[in-house]
């Protein structure tokens, strides 16, 4: 099987840690070499974060370049927006709808970027494109997100719910495991 590459985007405190360790779990446990690279950046003040997640028959490194990603887990538009080019020709964008306005926005040093996704789009880049903050609060929690995205990029790929279930048993602590399964299967559903 060739390598296939993931990144997993969002700003800090989004769940990006716990998303690739589901993906990482779930695939190890599909029997896949898998490599994860976690880029904490200016995560604790809610700057721009990715992880890197490789699978297949043998990886030998973590680290997606340019153009090298199969998919893009997107919690945020802008952060959809600005690891773009890391996407190979045929590549997927998953992202969230939801609009969390960096630093430079917040202090108005800079303004939003208008029609991020339709540009996207424009492009050529494949995006898929929904609301995964509704279902998140349907959970029970908007910290949901994650779990939500993961669910609709669960849908895309040919490993079974039922073993992403398994591996999300594995991740998550049990006071919150209910919660997360109803998120992971509103976003499995692409709701």
């Amino acid at each position: 099987m060739k390598t296939t590459s993931v990144m997993i985007v969002g700003v800090g405190g989004q769940g990006r840690l716990l998303a690739s360790r589901l993906l990482g779990t779930v695939l190890t446990d599909e029997g896949y070499d898998v490599k994860v690279s976690e880029v904490h950046g200016m995560s604790q003040r809610g700057g721009s974060v990715v992880t890197y997640v490789r699978y297949g028959d043998s990886v030998y490194s973590p680290i997606v370049t340019e153009g090298e990603a199969d998919y893009i887990i997107s919690f945020e538009k802008l952060e959809a927006a600005r690891y773009a080019g890391c996407l190979r020709k045929g590549g997927r964008i998953i992202v969230n709808t939801q609009r969390i306005d960096p630093m430079p926005v917040i202090t108005g040093a800079a303004e939003y970027p208008e029609n991020i996704l339709e540009e996207l789009k424009e492009a050529g880049f494949l995006v898929d494109d929904f609301d995964a903050l509704t279902p998140a609060l349907e959970a029970g929690s908007p910290k949901a997100v994650n779990i939500v995205l993961m669910g609709h990029f669960a849908a895309c790929t040919s490993i079974g719910r039922e073993r992403w279930l398994a591996a999300l048993e594995k991740v998550v602590r049990p006071k919150f495991l209910e919660m997360n399964r109803k998120a992971f299967d509103l976003g499995y559903a692409g709701k």
